[in-house]
């Protein structure tokens, strides 16, 4: 089969017709079941990898907060050597 194509489904196969005959009621509590059964499935980081993380990506957010700030600091001095 050619990668490019995506695969074709026979959708009243796959219960599409089940799911459009139940109440909006039974959608959610479906709904919130799958969710609860997904999030089972999550590995949870502990809490050193979390805090860990935590500071690498308050660290690069000021890394990049204050490179903005000194491009910005020079742009605006070189404007204001332009154009005196």
């Amino acid at each position: 089969m050619d990668p490019a194509t995506p695969p074709t489904t026979d959708l009243s196969s796959s219960g599409q017709a089940q799911a459009e005959a139940t109440t909006p009621r039974a959608d959610a509590s479906g709904f919130a079941a799958e969710t609860l059964a997904e999030l089972r499935k999550v590995v949870w980081p502990s809490r050193q990898q979390l805090f860990s993380e935590s500071v690498v990506v308050i660290l690069m957010v000021a890394a990049s907060a204050a490179s903005i700030a000194a491009l910005d600091r020079f742009f605006g001095w070189a404007a204001s050597q332009v154009f005196r």
